[in-house]
């Protein structure tokens, strides 16, 4: 199990909870302590230039405030989590997903994207999406998720909404045509 990091999660159409029904998720860190992640699929009513002017930070002359800001999850839901191309030692709290791809916590990179330093591709999220230690294996076992290798195509220069059918069709499945029944052997 301690292979899903940098995977998407995939939820299955009969997957009815309110926060995940219809999202894909990335799992940035998974280990035998639980599961992180955010969902990318769910875009918010909010842009960058938005969230920086909540913040009071200038954001007016950043070549990305017009980014949208996307629901990353029930967790941590006031809290900012940046999902970009770049090393985790750039930045004052990261982890680094993949040799090329970090998720960052600080305020250091919301100032950096307002002064146009910071990263080129990204994407900001508000909340995350958190699983106990064996929680995910569970949901995994009941069906309730499909995983296939995530792909930075996908991730910065696929549309939201077009997320979910793109990973799954990595998978050569089309979502529409699965039963909403769950089933188990």
């Amino acid at each position: 199990m301690n292979g899903l990091q940098d995977h998407f999660l995939l939820a299955m159409p009969h997957l009815d909870d309110g926060h995940f029904a219809g999202t894909i998720s990335y799992l940035c860190d998974h280990d035998d302590k639980g599961t992180l992640g955010l969902i990318i699929n769910q875009p918010l009513a909010l842009t960058l230039a938005g969230l920086l002017e909540q913040l009071e930070i200038d954001g007016s002359h950043s070549r990305h405030k017009d980014e949208t800001v996307l629901y990353g999850g029930p967790v941590h839901k006031d809290r900012g989590f940046i999902l970009h191309r770049g090393q985790a030692a750039d930045w004052d709290s990261s982890l680094q997903v993949t040799p090329d791809i970090a998720l960052t916590t600080s305020m250091d990179i919301l100032h950096a994207l307002a002064d146009n330093h910071g990263p080129d591709e990204m994407l900001i999220c508000l909340g995350c999406a958190g699983w106990e230690s064996d929680q995910l294996a569970k949901e995994l076992k009941d069906n309730t998720w499909l995983t296939v290798e995530a792909t930075a195509e996908i991730l910065f220069n696929t549309p939201p909404e077009a997320r979910l059918d793109s990973a799954a069709r990595h998978l050569g499945v089309d979502l529409h045509l699965l039963s909403r029944e769950a089933g188990h052997g």
